[in-house]
Parts: C-alpha cells; sequence; structure tokens
C-alpha cells in the first residue's frame, strides 16, 4: 500500500512539474499542450514575413518578427489540432536565418536577435510548414522600387534587366541551392517530419490595375513574374529534396491586391485591411492554412 502510495506521489509530482514547465515557457509554443502529448504530433512552422502575418492582430512572440496570432500556422495548428506547436517564423528572415540568428527590427529601431529557426526541431517533429526565399531575392525591396506616379515613367523591369541580365532572377537562382541545403538539414534535424514547403500567393493579376496599384502594367507582370520564378524553385527543390509543394498561387485567382477589399488576401501598397503593405492580410492567412489542411488531410 505504502508503494502504491509513494508511485501516487511521484506520479502527481510529475504532473506539476510539466505544468510548471508549461507556463514557463509560453513563447517555445504557439499552444501550450500538455508534456505528454510531445510524443504524438509536433508542427514546427519556418519562414518568413509571408508565414508570420506582420501587423495581423494579435501579436505573438517576439516583437521584431511581428508574428500573428492569425498567421497560417497558428491558423493551421487550429484546423490540425495538433497538441505541440512551435512557431518561429520571423518577418525579414532569409535562408541564413534558418541556421543561424537573426537581428530584427520595429519601424527601423533594432529589436533584438532571435535563434535560428531550426533550433525549434527535434528528432519528434512530425510537420515542418517552411516558406522562404522572399527575402533572398529581395522582392519586397523590388517592388516598392516598381512605384510609378506617372503613367509615362520608365518601368523598373528596364532598371532591374539593364545589360540583358535580369538581376532579380539572379538572385532567386543563387537562393535555390541555400534552399535545398536547408530542406536536407530539415529531414537530418527532423527524419520523421512530414516536410511542407509553401509557395508564395498571387499578388497582382496580370496587367495590375494602375493606378489603384501604382504599378505599371509591364512592371505588375514582372513583379508577379518574378513571384512566380521563385515558386518553380520551391516546387522543384521540394520534390528533389523530399517535400511536398503546396501552390498558393493559382487558388489565389481573383484574391490579388487589385480586388475588392473583402475579397483581397493580400494588401496592396496602402493597405484596406490590419496587415503589412505587399503581405497577406488575415483573410489570405486562413485561406493558405486551408489550402495546405486540405492538402495534407487528402495525403
Amino acid at each position: 500500500m505504502n508503494d502504491l502510495r509513494g508511485r501516487g506521489l511521484r506520479r502527481f509530482g510529475n504532473l506539476l512539474k510539466a505544468l510548471a514547465l508549461t507556463i514557463a515557457t509560453p513563447a517555445a509554443v504557439g499552444l501550450a499542450p500538455p508534456a505528454s502529448a510531445a510524443t504524438t504530433e509536433v508542427y514546427v512552422a519556418l519562414g518568413d514575413s509571408m508565414a508570420s502575418g506582420p501587423l495581423i492582430p494579435a501579436v505573438t512572440g517576439p516583437l521584431g518578427c511581428a508574428r500573428s496570432t492569425h498567421n497560417y500556422p497558428h491558423e493551421l495548428a487550429a484546423r490540425l489540432g495538433v497538441p505541440v506547436f512551435r512557431d518561429v517564423t520571423c518577418s525579414g528572415a532569409d535562408t541564413g536565418n534558418l541556421t543561424g540568428p537573426q537581428s530584427t527590427s520595429l519601424l527601423g529601431i533594432p529589436a533584438g536577435t532571435v535563434p535560428p529557426q531550426f533550433d525549434a526541431l527535434s528528432a519528434d517533429t512530425t510537420l515542418v510548414t517552411l516558406t522562404i526565399g522572399g527575402n533572398d531575392a529581395g522582392l519586397v525591396g523590388v517592388a516598392q522600387d516598381c512605384v510609378r506616379l506617372d503613367p509615362a515613367a520608365t518601368p523598373c523591369k528596364d532598371t532591374y534587366t539593364a545589360g540583358g541580365v535580369d538581376r532579380v532572377a539572379t538572385r532567386i537562382a543563387a537562393a535555390e541551392p541555400k534552399i535545398a541545403a536547408a530542406l536536407d538539414e530539415i529531414h537530418r534535424r527532423a527524419p520523421h517530419a512530414h516536410v511542407v514547403v509553401t509557395g508564395y500567393g498571387l499578388y497582382i493579376r496580370p496587367g495590375g490595375c494602375w493606378p489603384l496599384q501604382p504599378v505599371l502594367p509591364v512592371d505588375a507582370d514582372y513583379l508577379q513574374g518574378s513571384v512566380n520564378l521563385l515558386n518553380a524553385v520551391l516546387r522543384e527543390q521540394a520534390v528533389a529534396h523530399g517535400a511536398t509543394y503546396v501552390d498558393l498561387a493559382t487558388p489565389s485567382a481573383g484574391h490579388d491586391a487589385c480586388q475588392a477589399p473583402l475579397e483581397k488576401w493580400v494588401e496592396g501598397y496602402v493597405p484596406t485591411d490590419l496587415a503589412a503593405p505587399l503581405h497577406p492580410n488575415r483573410r489570405g492567412e486562413a485561406n493558405y492554412a486551408r489550402i495546405i489542411g486540405d492538402l495534407l488531410a487528402g495525403s
């Protein structure tokens, strides 16, 4: 009887320790599950601002990462009902921040350094989502450079393709081996995980919608064409390195930044919703989660 009582007290003590650990480390996981749940499903979300959801209420984690509780990883975790969820997505992240620390900022003010995103991976990880490459290619900066208030202005495409060399395409090509290496490292650190690589969505329709979105028609096609080129690289590397690719551009048709506020999944240069310019809004993040979740359900 005393032995049974002793074992019962030890179990109760272990439960208290597990509960204390869960409460003490809320930032480490997006959802706070029982410690024993780590033996079932463990979801780790990696990536940049397309995944982190900047300026979509409410903020969670380091302020400099601008991570939303309604980004697609959080929405997907809720859909899947995963007991353990680690969201380390961070605005401004590139492939180098998967294996190295990232210095973050908020409104141009330094906001601290966050650990390498791969630190969140573990041998018991069962699902990984990865959205990366946009910052390697500098796509947001290119889009900002392409603003033209005068319809007779010189297209920004002329600058980026001067001399017959597409500078954005060159950056994307340079990112390709880095994406390949990142996928290999994910498999090494999380050998039992289903790895999902997401593409980027449809930001602007063919020909654009100047002046609603102040880019010339040729530049609208150049910008989305660059996104599509990056998506092709992500698809190719996902297939080549044992991951599942999710196309988010095709199902985004009719939901680009040229559409009415309640139809848009992404914001344009001047947001009409609580989201960062040139990024998905809450509607977009929720639909990305739905698309990814449906794919996982059918796999």
